[in-house]
């Protein structure tokens, strides 16, 4: 089969979507199709679309749409498709209910959609390789790390704020790695290095260096007011690094309602306290480990690949429907 991606993020970018559209296109290709990505959709003929990110691909979407009306096209659900724009934009719901099947990153997704929309769902967990050749955590620090681009949807400098004022005699260190979005944000990263000696800031780095830096931690905080559902926690968890988070429904659909590592939104003080917990009562870290071990079946390559195939042998019957 000939395939066309089409992903809004531009080639090199360390962004969600092209670190996914990357990833997705390894998989297809093994598989045994062609794949090309772009950021448009150009015309040229193919057997099936695939769209990451709902309202930022419409264009393409309904060009092909047109052009191609028996052909079957699947569209990508990111964060700010299930927790904005669905809200604000009427083009994202013109564009699901268009596809032929709507590829969600966590279960939870399907409760923001429409009944109409919900049985062309299918759930496809972000994958993760472990990391290899990963240096021993420190024994004489807690190191906690935030992976992920300075952007106020992840909420980038709670982290910092939470170990601002923790006792004198916690180990607990933060390590920040991703770039700035703007100058204002690269701004406020130095300042809160220089004010908070618990806080150093990395800066971007490649992924290879980002998971192992995800790998020596002792725990990894993901913080955001909107998600998806980040391939980080994913990376996190199958490198056995246990997650704090954020209660959005992006990461409780990844590591299930139960999970004991939740603070909410935008908490420093919930946040400080889960550290100290995590750092202090090895019973509580223990349970954290076991329950992200539990999960880590999920977002193994196999199950990935799987779930791929398996929504690809429906498309025929996808078209005969649309039909």
């Amino acid at each position: 089969m000939l395939i066309r991606m089409v992903c809004p993020a531009p080639p090199g970018s360390l962004y969600g979507n092209r670190v996914t559209a990357l990833r997705w296109t390894r998989i297809l290709r093994s598989l045994g199709h062609r794949i090309t990505v772009a950021g448009d959709y150009d015309g040229r003929p193919c057997d099936l679309l695939i769209a990451l990110h709902a309202r930022k691909s419409a264009g393409a979407v309904f060009q092909f749409r047109e052009k191609h009306p028996g052909l079957p096209v699947v569209v990508a659900l990111t964060g700010t498709d299930l927790y904005q724009d669905l809200r604000r934009y009427g083009t994202t719901a013109r564009v699901l209910d268009a596809a032929d099947r709507i590829v969600a990153l966590q279960p939870l997704a399907v409760a923001e959609l429409a009944l109409s929309l919900r049985d062309k769902v299918r759930v496809i967990y972000q994958s993760a390789e472990p990391t290899r050749s990963v240096g021993k955590h420190s024994r004489s620090f807690f190191d906690v790390c935030v992976a992920g681009h300075l952007r106020y949807v992840k909420d980038p400098f709670r982290t910092a704020y939470s170990v601002r004022r923790l006792p004198p005699a916690s180990r607990i260190r933060v390590f920040q790695a991703g770039a700035p979005i703007d100058a204002s944000a690269a701004r406020m990263a130095a300042a809160e290095q220089a004010r908070n000696p618990r806080y150093h800031f990395l800066g971007p780095l490649s992924r290879t260096a980002t998971r192992r830096l995800i790998a020596r931690s002792r725990v990894l905080v993901l913080s955001s007011r909107m998600e998806g559902g980040a391939n980080v926690i994913s990376e996190a968890i199958v490198d056995g690094t246990p997650v704090i988070a954020s209660r959005i429904p992006g990461s409780v659909g990844l590591l299930g309602d139960d999970y004991a590592g939740y603070f909410p939104a935008g908490d420093t003080e919930r946040l400080r306290e889960l550290l100290l917990r995590t750092e202090s009562d090895t019973s509580f870290y223990r349970l954290l480990r076991q329950q992200c071990a539990s999960r880590a079946r999920l977002f193994r390559p196999d199950e990935e690949l799987k779930r791929w195939r398996s929504l690809l042998r429906e498309l025929p019957a996808a078209r005969q429907t649309r039909k």
